[in-house]
């Protein structure tokens, strides 16, 4: 079995679906980050069967808690200081997402002005759907629903 040493300092992301970590470390920006990262892939779960995790050595004002939220609301995120888990962060579905997903509408402002934010707002909170907030093109997300 694989062991990865103890965090002293940072964030803890767990229970991510088996497979995402390396899309969560993209949409993160983790690589731009000056700081440790260990990525475990495919770990052993009891509630998930696999799962991987995504340990930060860096506070948690460097993790953008609104991307995680909208990637899967259902990630654990501990805060780890001293070597112990201090506290948990509940995620949400963020009600606006700013330059994290573009709009595919060709006829869009967002496709024209170059220099325009990406802005999506949450128009469906069960099911999950975001919309462009200049032209109201829906999200189509490419995530698989949990039964």
């Amino acid at each position: 079995m694989l062991n990865v040493g103890r965090l002293n300092e940072g964030v803890v992301l767990d229970h991510i679906e088996a497979g995402k970590s390396m899309s969560i470390y993209k949409y993160l920006k983790l690589d731009k980050m000056d700081c440790c990262v260990a990525i475990i892939k495919n770990a052993h779960s009891n509630k998930m069967g696999k799962k991987d995790i995504i340990k930060i050595e860096a506070p948690l004002d460097q993790v953008d808690l609104d991307v995680l939220g909208f990637i899967d609301h259902r990630i654990t995120v501990n805060i780890i200081k001293n070597g112990e888990i201090v506290s948990k962060e509940a995620l949400t579905l963020p009600k606006e997402l700013v330059n994290i997903i573009s709009c595919k509408n060709p006829r869009c402002i967002t496709s024209i002005e170059q220099g325009l934010d990406q802005v999506f707002f949450l128009a469906d909170k069960e099911k999950e759907i975001y919309r462009c907030r200049y032209c109201e093109e829906k999200y189509r997300s490419t995530k698989k629903k949990k039964k």
